[in-house]
């Protein structure tokens, strides 16, 4: 199993249209067959000192192997989820774990 999840600030937090334009972005990776499991969200409202409640949404993608993960980076749909959305966001983190 590999795991990759990225964290994701938005440029101009304020703006619902930049959290509605991501979002939408984000979903359209779902369609790339090589995930076997996708989830989007934002963070939740935990607050103890230890919790990083600041970034706007997170994704997380679990994969097969890390082959298929490889293939996701290159599928044309993540390419142009990159391209269309990067301009969106001012910081990305990105924790990928196998297991």
């Amino acid at each position: 199993m590999f795991v990759h999840t990225v964290f994701f600030w938005l440029r101009h937090p304020e703006s619902q249209d930049d959290h509605q334009a991501l979002r939408a972005g984000l979903e359209t990776l779902k369609s790339i067959t090589d995930i076997s499991t996708a989830y989007v969200g934002t963070p939740a409202e935990t607050r103890r000192p230890v919790i990083d409640h600041s970034y706007d949404f997170s994704l997380t993608l679990v994969f097969a192997d890390k082959a298929a993960h490889d293939v996701y980076q290159e599928h044309p749909i993540h390419l142009a989820f990159v391209a269309n959305c990067a301009h969106l966001w001012e910081r990305v983190q990105i924790y990928d774990a196998v297991g």
